[in-house]
């Protein structure tokens, strides 16, 4: 793979290389450094991506596998999702207090899920890969990426549920 394909074809997924390593290891800075590395290994094995059919969830799952390491090096469970907000200007001070809160508690929710169940809802409600893609990068079949996203999404209703009716917070 020559250098202006291999950065056409790699560049464009450093975002999302990015994201996911912000969601995995919290930190910006251990982040940046995971897409860095990353870059570094697809670089110096540029001549064996041409093999690959799916350059992106090779990356991911290399993305991925590289965070996780980081983790167990570090004994860290420390996962956060990574979520941009939608901002309308007409949003009140009240309602927008009341969304960052909703936001806030989902937030708290993903948090008490299984890791696979936290990183299934990272790679398909932000990044908004489809269920093949999600299960080539876990290497898991796509229903049981379903199932995972079905009951981790179920869980964090039921709980949001729950507080709402009992005024807990």
């Amino acid at each position: 793979m020559k250098q202006t394909e291999f950065l056409n074809t790699v560049l464009p997924l450093k975002d999302k290389v990015y994201r996911l390593a912000k969601r995995l290891l919290v930190s910006r800075d251990e982040a940046e450094d995971a897409t860095q590395e990353l870059y570094f290994k697809l670089w110096k094995n540029k001549k064996k991506l041409k093999d690959y059919k799916n350059v992106e969830a090779f990356a991911m799952t290399m993305t991925k596998n590289y965070c996780l390491d980081q983790l167990k090096a570090k004994r860290s469970n420390n996962l956060t999702l990574v979520h941009s907000n939608y901002k309308d200007g007409n949003i009140s001070l009240q309602k927008e207090m009341e969304l960052k809160d909703s936001v806030s508690k989902v937030h708290e929710l993903i948090e008490t899920l299984p890791e696979k169940q936290k990183m299934i809802i990272q790679l398909r409600d932000v990044e908004n890969y489809e269920f093949e893609e999600i299960g080539k990068i876990l290497d898991l079949q796509p229903t049981a990426v379903r199932v995972a996203l079905s009951r981790a999404r179920k869980t964090i209703r039921e709980q949001l549920t729950k507080q709402h009716n009992y005024g807990i917070s």
